[in-house]
């Protein structure tokens, strides 16, 4: 199912109905698949078509850790918690705070 709801939604990009809701639902549904690097990509462009979409800085937070890049990761967070405290979205800036900390501690462990 995964499969087909992917191929029916790559085939809206460039369409009148391409934008930030379906990039972030590109990248929703190939993190799904496992394909992180994929969705990764495809959240990227849903932020900087909407930079306050903080769903969607969550989603590329998640994406960038799933593929090993937890400094991307973590700077992404960073940028959705500031896109959530201009929009009011306490819970998604909370959530996102939480998973910045895990981050910050996982680096410094490492040295």
């Amino acid at each position: 199912m995964n499969a087909a709801l992917i191929a029916s939604l790559e085939k809206l990009l460039g369409s009148p109905r391409d934008g930030a809701l379906l990039r972030f639902s590109l990248g929703s549904e190939h993190l799904k698949a496992g394909d992180a690097s994929r969705a990764a990509g495809y959240l990227r462009d849903a932020v900087e078509r909407d930079p306050g979409y903080s769903a969607a800085w969550k989603l590329l937070g998640k994406a960038l850790v799933d593929s090993g890049h937890e400094r991307d990761a973590l700077d992404a967070y960073r940028s959705g918690i500031a896109a959530a405290e201009r929009k009011g979205d306490k819970q998604a800036g909370k959530e996102m705070a939480v998973f910045a900390r895990r981050i910050e501690k996982t680096l410094q462990d490492r040295g």
